[in-house]
């Protein structure tokens, strides 16, 4: 009977052990949706495929004042391999197109089932609309994040 107990004890406390050690992975998918009239803007969904290293573009003040940012070079941060999903505008030559509206849920709900079979858990969505303006403006946006942790 004591070494069984003394066996459960070992497997739970490597058991513990292991799962607490575990550092979670995020990934962020944004989408961005045109508010251009006429269909003219460009809706895509991004996935980056590159990792960056944060610190690499990060510096320090010491005094409030004097930066080093300088010697970053913001071309530096570009990353040149990420997937892009084309969605569909949100107008048409008409106007508000419900039909491209409810395709593009049927395309993100698809990558959401996809990264969550991958394991993939989302955490966060984040929305933002940089709107139309009135009849002079004929731009915007409206992007949406989604932040996922493995």
């Amino acid at each position: 009977m004591k070494n069984l107990m003394l066996t459960l004890a070992i497997i739970v406390t490597l058991s513990l052990g292991a799962n607490g050690q575990t550092v979670p992975t995020y990934k962020v998918i944004t989408v961005v949706e045109s508010i251009v009239p006429a269909g003219l803007g460009r809706s895509r969904m991004i996935e980056n495929e590159t990792d960056l290293n944060i610190d690499d573009f990060t510096t320090t003040r010491t005094d409030g004042k004097k930066s080093d940012q300088k010697e970053i070079k913001r071309g530096d941060a570009k990353v040149d391999e990420f997937s892009e999903s084309k969605l569909l505008n949100f107008y048409s030559v008409t106007g508000i197109n419900f039909q491209n509206i409810a395709s593009n849920d049927a395309l993100i709900s698809s990558k959401l089932n996809q990264l969550a079979a991958e394991g993939w858990e989302l955490m966060f969505v984040t929305g933002g609309v940089e709107s139309d303006s009135g009849k002079s403006d004929g731009k915007g946006i409206y992007i949406t994040r989604f932040v996922f942790k493995k």
